[in-house]
């Protein structure tokens, strides 16, 4: 079994910082992208960050400049540094990580994270 847990999230006014956390446990031989997506009531799904095992990041343009993702190998954990916050930006906030939990798995499954709230107030 894999658990994603998530911590982070709140209230915060406008032009306020918050970090992020997803720490993977379990089950788990390697990891391979880790990300953070968003949801608004009534809205698909929105990719706001990925991380690959080699550092390299995405992020959503809305976001850019504003954002930083970032993960701890060692802990299986990615962070989101979320700096300037916009009300836009308030959703709720859902961690994924793409893993193997054996060496014979060729590939990759999505876990995903109970979602964090962040509400940004004007």
């Amino acid at each position: 079994q894999v658990q994603l847990v998530e911590s982070g999230g709140g209230l915060v006014q406008a032009g306020g910082s918050l970090r992020l956390s997803c720490a993977a446990s379990g089950s788990i031989f390697s990891i391979n992208v880790m990300g953070w997506y968003r949801q608004v009531p009534g809205n698909q799904r929105e990719l706001v960050a990925a991380i690959t095992s080699g550092g390299n990041t995405n992020c959503a343009d809305s976001v850019k400049g504003r954002f930083t993702i970032s993960r701890d190998n060692a802990k299986n954990t990615v962070y989101l540094q979320m700096n300037s916050l916009k009300p836009e930006d308030t959703a709720v906030y859902y961690c994924y990580v793409d893993l193997r939990v054996a060496v014979w798995q060729s590939n990759v499954v999505r876990y995903w994270g109970q979602g964090t709230q962040v509400t940004v107030s004007s």
